[in-house]
């Protein structure tokens, strides 16, 4: 173990059904908030992905400061490189003209090598092992690629194929539980299961805040992109701040 190592916690939460609550409430913001800032605020796609950005370039270097886990930072971190990944597939896309299926193909690979390297590097993807500043990196690059890869997922699905919301929804839900009972038999591991799964929660979280936010004759509940990005953020730093006393998420090595 390095000096590095010695010094710094474990710097993300443990695995447990409060953090895919939490991701898939991310998820939802991170596509509400893009569409609030993009269309509502009429900053349009370039403008919105420049400033989530930006925000997300301070925030990691807040969390990359930081020597142990701190709740209320990696959620706000995980909020902004979701959007950040949504805005990247949908600039790929709108802006130049990339395919979605192309772009599930170029992210795909690209969390492939992230892994692939990562493993290589360290010789281990374990979460209770991402206690330097290098695997860190590695864990945030290869969260971007999910959250691109699962943006353009479902882009297939609601775009190229036009399946509605609710079924695109239940769609990734019976996905996501599939997964579960392979983990839970032991046909996948708990990595590959963990980073199938953050593909997952994106297009089902995503397909969540459009069927609550967009209008009813669009087949949503039709509260807007604003307030159901406030919803959902008030629900999440409620969770945040059980998870900040509480510490149930803290991993312990």
């Amino acid at each position: 173990m390095n000096s590095e190592s010695r010094a710094l916690a474990v710097k993300v939460p443990a695995i447990t059904a409060f953090f895919w609550i939490i991701k898939i409430l991310a998820t939802t913001v991170g596509e509400t908030f893009a569409d609030f800032l993009n269309q509502t605020l009429g900053w349009g796609l370039s403008g919105t992905a420049l400033a989530m950005t930006l925000f997300l370039v301070m925030v990691l270097v807040v969390q990359f400061s930081l020597r142990r886990y701190i709740p209320a930072v990696y959620w706000l971190a995980i909020v902004a490189i979701s959007t950040v990944g949504t805005l990247l597939t949908d600039w790929l896309h709108d802006g130049v003209g990339v395919e979605n299926w192309q772009s599930i193909i170029v992210f795909a690979i690209a969390l492939a090598l992230t892994l692939l390297i990562w493993f290589a590097k360290e010789r281990t993807l374990a979460m209770k092992s991402i206690n330097t500043r290098v695997r860190e990196a590695f864990y945030w690059l290869a969260m971007l690629f999910t959250f691109a890869l699962g943006t353009a997922g479902g882009d297939i699905f609601l775009d190229d194929m036009g399946l509605p919301l609710i079924i695109t929804f239940i769609g990734f839900a019976v996905a996501l539980l599939v997964l579960l009972v392979l983990w839970r038999v032991g046909v996948v591991g708990s990595v590959l299961a963990f980073w199938i799964a953050c593909v997952l929660t994106r297009p089902l979280g995503a397909a969540l805040g459009d069927l609550i936010s967009l209008p009813t004759d669009e087949t949503g509940l039709g509260w807007g992109a604003a307030i159901t990005s406030y919803i959902f953020l008030a629900i999440i730093a409620a969770l945040v701040m059980y998870l900040s006393m509480s510490k149930r998420d803290q991993i312990k090595v």
